[in-house]
């Protein structure tokens, strides 16, 4: 079917867009893609369906006035950056893992290190949301499931396979602080903030998506550099809600990220669905208001107060460039890198299946790659990072010289 009327100017847009989301969007994606309900992938159903044609902008400005509140469905979500298998290797090191995998804080509960999970393979989820306080996860796993809840002021984690709970209270009085993109609404709004007049934006087909009607949105960088191929987001014809999220590389094959529907209803969940009581005899872990956890077990009992969850980030973050081959850096301070042979073992072996050495007027260091995101780490410490090649990292190291 011949593309839609297409929008590539999007001035209003451009004015709207954040600084290094073209990176940050896709590793969003795929390190917290269910936070909240919905970062779910879809199979289209056959067939194109008859729709009015529509402009881009049209499109954007549907999309930005849906006003869809309650939903239920069943959802997959398959996540591909290319890294090695090193036989579970890579979910210690993120602090994933299957079903009874634990966090720093103790508790296999814990969304935190639970939802990194969600960063390779493919999972099949159920979601529910009835307004912007009652949402439900479930992450369906071979002989377990794993729930995130959130009903008013209460958030809950649940793991049936080691009988363990997270719990955290909401206090609305405190500033939140910003939350990552996790439904393919969020998204395509963050993807939409990243529009200016180094992207196309076109209305390219439609297609059924979870029995509904959709129309095809496609955003694509103009500039070569960029290992985003296209992003392209099926918008419901009807209520302007994205259905689908997919994200592929300039590199060809299959997408890093295909998220969507595979049946949605519209219909106000049972106020039940997000009704929760921790089992009995179950361990939970409690995070107070300072954001230390504290453990008891069973229905009751005496508290003991733990450590902090480690927050902050490297100083000194920079953007170099604009549109989708910006590069985010920094100096750690630090020395590099060790090379895989320095470290032995299967780390020394994860590091060195991901990486490239890489020299030029910066000196030497190593290009750790993914299918979407590469950084390169030089041996004095500073990193670049984000969804653009080698050659454009090693460039802006050496004009960093």
């Amino acid at each position: 079917m011949a593309p839609y009327e297409s929008d590539d100017s999007t001035e209003d847009l451009g004015s709207r867009r954040r600084k290094a989301a073209r990176y940050v969007v896709p590793v969003a994606v795929v390190g917290v893609a269910a936070a909240t309900i919905g970062l779910v992938p879809a199979l289209a159903d056959s067939g194109d369906p008859d729709l009015p044609k529509i402009s881009a902008q049209q499109l954007i400005e549907k999309i930005a006035a849906s006003d869809v509140e309650q939903l239920s469905g069943t959802v997959k979500i398959t996540t591909d950056l290319g890294l090695p298998d090193l036989g579970g290797l890579e979910n210690s090191l993120t602090g994933g893992g299957g079903s009874g995998s634990r966090s720093d804080d103790g508790s296999s509960a814990d969304p935190t290190s639970k939802l990194t999970e969600l960063a390779s393979g493919t999972h099949t989820l159920r979601v529910a949301a009835d307004g912007e306080d009652k949402q439900k996860l479930s992450l369906l796993e071979n002989a377990a499931e794993y729930s995130l809840i959130h009903n008013g002021k209460d958030v809950w984690g649940y793991d049936s396979g080691s009988n363990e709970v997270f719990h955290a209270t909401a206090d609305e009085s405190s500033p939140k602080e910003e939350e990552v993109p996790a439904t393919p609404k969020d998204l395509t709004e963050d993807a939409l903030k990243a529009v200016d007049d180094t992207t196309s934006v076109t209305v390219e087909g439609t297609a059924h998506v979870a029995g509904r009607d959709a129309y095809r949105l496609v955003i694509k960088p103009k500039d070569s550099g960029s290992t985003v191929g296209q992003i392209t987001v099926a918008v419901d014809a009807k209520t302007g809600l994205p259905l689908k999220f997919t994200l592929t590389p300039a590199s060809g094959g299959a997408a890093v990220v295909d998220a969507g529907f595979t049946q949605i209803s519209y219909a106000k969940p049972a106020a039940s669905t997000f009704d929760f009581t921790p089992p009995k005899g179950a361990k939970v872990t409690e995070e107070d208001a300072s954001g230390a956890p504290e453990r008891h077990s069973g229905d009751s009992g005496d508290f003991s107060g733990g450590e902090g969850f480690a927050k902050g980030g490297p100083d000194g973050l920079n953007v170099i460039g604009e549109g989708w081959t910006s590069i985010a850096t920094f100096d750690t301070g630090g020395q590099g890198i060790p090379s895989g042979s320095e470290v032995g073992g299967d780390f020394g072996g994860f590091l060195g299946s991901l990486g490239d050495k890489a020299s030029g007027k910066f000196g030497e260091g190593t290009v750790f790659k993914t299918r979407l995101i590469n950084a390169l780490i030089t041996d004095d410490g500073k990193v670049y990072v984000g969804a653009v090649t080698k050659d454009a990292l090693v460039k802006a190291a050496n004009e960093a010289k």
